[in-house]
C-alpha cells in the first residue's frame, strides 16, 4: 500500500502548469485567492495589481452565478413521479396529492441549506472557479468546507471521471494529539510549508472502491492512518465535490473564466501601471529660473500666495512633460479593453445617456443572462445533482425528511441552465402574444389564440404546475352550464314577481283568486279535533 505523501507529491508535477497559471490569474484580480503550494500559510507579500477591473469582473460574475444556480427564493430543484413508471391507471387527484407532499420536502430542503453556511463556501468556490478554473467542497456534518487548487491533487480516467483525490492540510499538533517526530523519522520538514515543529502534514485520500462501488477515504500523519479517520459513502453521493469551469479533455483540472481572458488583464494593467505612473510624472510642478536673470530663485522660492516680488516674467518657465497626445491614447485602449473584459465577466453597462428607457435595461440584462449559459452549464452537472443528492441523503439519514423511492421519484433540477431555458421561453411567448394584440387588434387576439392552451404555455415556462390550479375545458363547461342554469332561474323568478304585481293576481280586486287561496289554505292545514 503505498503512502498518500508519496502519492500527493507525484500527482503535484501534473498540476503544477494549473497552479502557475491560476496564481498569475489571481495576481492581476484577487491576489490573495490563490497561491503557491509553498506559500499556503500566506507569509509572502501580495503583489497588488494596477488596476481594479478584474477584481469588480470576477465578484460580479460570481454573485450571478451563485443566484442563478442557487436562487435565495425558490428551490433550485424540483420533486416529481416518474412519469413511465405511474401507468394509465394512474389517478391523477393521487398525483395533485403527492405534488403537494413533495412540495412541503422541497421546502425542508431549502430551509435546511438555508440555515447552514452553504452559501458562503459556495460563493467562495465560485471564485476560485472563475479565476483558477478548479474548486474542490466537502461536505462534511459540520457544513461545507472548500479546498483551493494549491491543497489538493485529483486523478481522473480517460472520461473525466474522478479516481483518486488527495489534500493537504496543516494541523497542530496538539489537535491531533500526536508528539513531534524524532529526528530519525522519514517524513517531510514542515519547512517547506512555512510552518513550525508543532504543526503536522494532514493528507486525506479519497479513492473510488470498485468492488464495493462507493467512495472510501482516510487521513494519514507521518505516514500511519489516523485513528478513526476512515469513512465510506455511496456512489452517487459522495461528500467531495471536486469543481470545473472549464474542461479539456484529458486534461484533470479545469480551465478558469480568467484564464481565457488573461491577454487583455495583462494589457490593461501595464496601461494602468504607465497612465498612474505617467500622471505622476506630470503633476510634479518644477520651476525653471534663467540664469542669466534678475530673478532670484530664492526669492521666488520664499514667495508667498499672492506676494509681490521683483523680475520678469520671462524668466522663469515651468517644465512640462508635453505627452497629452501620448496619454490619451493609452487611456483610450484602456477604455476599450476595460469594456471588453466587462462584457466577458456579464457586468452591465448602461449608456450614458439623458433617456435610457427601462426596456433598454432590460434587453441589455436578458442579453447578458443569455450569454451566461454555456458558463454554469458545468456546474449544473458537476455541482448541483451532486449537491442535491448528498443532501437529501443526510436528511434521509437524520430522519428529518422521508425516504423517497428511487425508482419513482426523480429530482429534476430547475436552476441554472434549465432556468434560463424557461426564462426565454417566457420571454418570447409574452412578447408574441403582445405583439398580436398590438397588430391585429383585442377582437383577433381572442378570435386566434387559445387562452387555455396559451396559460398552459405560460405555466410550463414558469415552471408551474397548472393541476387543480387552472380550470380544466369540461369544468369550464359545467361552470358555463351552471351559469346559463341559474341565469334562467333568477328569470323565471324575476316574472313571477312581475307578474304578482298585476291587478290580476290582487285578491283584493280579484275574488276568484281569494277564493283559490282560502281552498289551498284548507287544504294544507291538520283537521281539527
Amino acid at each position: 500500500m503505498y503512502k498518500a505523501r508519496t502519492k500527493y507529491s507525484m500527482l503535484t508535477s501534473g498540476r503544477t502548469q494549473f497552479l502557475d497559471t491560476a496564481v498569475e490569474c489571481s495576481e492581476l484580480t484577487l491576489p490573495y485567492l490563490v497561491r503557491q503550494d509553498d506559500d499556503a500559510t500566506g507569509k509572502r507579500t501580495l503583489l497588488q495589481p494596477y488596476q481594479s477591473v478584474g477584481a469588480k469582473a470576477v465578484v460580479t460574475l460570481a454573485a450571478k452565478l451563485m443566484l442563478a444556480i442557487l436562487p435565495p427564493q425558490t428551490a433550485f430543484f424540483k420533486l416529481q413521479m416518474r412519469e413511465d413508471k405511474l401507468g394509465e391507471q394512474f389517478d391523477p387527484a393521487l398525483k395533485s396529492e403527492m405534488d403537494l407532499s413533495f412540495s412541503k420536502i422541497e421546502r425542508l430542503i431549502m430551509e435546511y441549506i438555508a440555515a447552514s453556511n452553504d452559501r458562503v463556501v459556495v460563493h467562495q468556490a465560485l471564485k476560485h472557479l472563475i479565476v483558477s478554473g478548479n474548486a474542490l467542497i466537502f461536505m462534511g456534518k459540520d457544513g461545507l468546507k472548500h479546498y483551493p487548487l494549491n491543497r489538493y491533487v485529483v486523478e481522473r480516467d480517460g472520461n473525466g471521471n474522478v479516481i483518486e483525490i488527495i489534500t493537504k492540510e496543516m494541523v497542530s499538533r496538539k489537535v491531533l494529539g500526536i508528539a513531534p517526530p524524532t529526528p530519525n523519522d522519514e517524513v517531510n520538514s514542515d519547512a517547506e510549508y512555512g510552518a513550525g515543529e508543532d504543526d503536522a502534514e494532514v493528507y486525506t485520500c479519497v479513492k473510488m472502491d470498485e468492488s464495493s462501488g462507493s467512495w472510501r477515504w482516510h487521513q494519514e500523519v507521518d505516514d500511519m492512518i489516523l485513528a478513526g479517520s476512515q469513512s465510506t459513502a455511496p456512489k452517487n453521493a459522495s461528500p467531495w465535490l471536486v469543481l470545473r469551469f472549464n474542461t479539456v479533455d484529458g486534461e484533470d483540472y479545469g480551465r478558469g473564466r480568467v484564464e481565457e481572458f488573461i491577454g487583455d488583464l495583462r494589457s490593461l494593467d501595464g496601461l494602468s501601471q504607465a497612465l498612474v505612473e505617467g500622471a505622476s510624472v506630470a503633476s510634479k510642478v518644477v520651476f525653471l529660473v534663467s540664469p542669466s536673470a534678475t530673478t532670484k530663485p530664492g526669492t521666488l522660492a520664499k514667495a508667498g500666495n499672492g506676494a509681490i516680488i521683483q523680475g520678469r516674467p520671462e524668466d522663469v518657465g515651468v517644465v512640462q512633460v508635453g505627452k497629452t497626445a501620448d496619454f490619451a491614447t493609452a487611456a483610450n485602449l484602456a477604455a476599450t479593453i476595460e469594456r471588453r473584459i466587462l462584457e466577458a465577466f456579464l457586468v452591465m453597462n448602461i449608456r450614458n445617456a439623458e433617456r435610457v428607457t427601462a426596456e433598454e435595461v432590460r434587453l441589455t440584462q436578458l442579453e447578458l443572462e443569455q450569454s451566461l449559459g454555456g458558463l454554469f452549464s458545468l456546474l449544473t452537472v458537476e455541482f448541483l445533482i451532486p449537491y442535491l443528492n448528498r443532501t437529501m441523503l443526510i436528511l434521509q439519514r437524520s430522519n428529518q425528511i422521508p425516504k423517497l423511492p428511487k425508482e419513482l421519484v426523480r429530482p429534476k433540477i430547475v436552476a441554472g441552465i434549465n432556468s434560463l431555458g424557461r426564462g426565454q421561453d417566457n420571454e418570447s411567448l409574452t412578447r408574441f402574444v403582445a405583439t398580436v394584440g398590438q397588430t391585429l387588434g383585442p377582437e383577433a387576439l381572442m378570435k386566434y389564440i387559445d387562452p387555455t392552451e396559451a396559460i398552459k404555455r405560460l405555466a410550463a415556462a414558469q415552471g408551474i404546475d397548472i393541476l387543480n390550479l387552472v380550470r380544466t375545458p369540461e369544468q369550464l363547461e359545467q361552470m358555463q352550464e351552471q351559469a346559463q342554469s341559474d341565469a334562467a332561474n333568477q328569470s323565471l323568478i324575476n316574472q313571477a314577481g312581475q307578474l304578482a304585481g298585476t291587478p290580476l293576481m290582487d285578491p283584493s280586486k280579484n275574488p276568484q283568486i281569494a277564493e283559490q287561496a282560502q281552498a289551498a289554505i284548507q287544504n294544507i292545514a291538520p283537521p281539527q279535533e
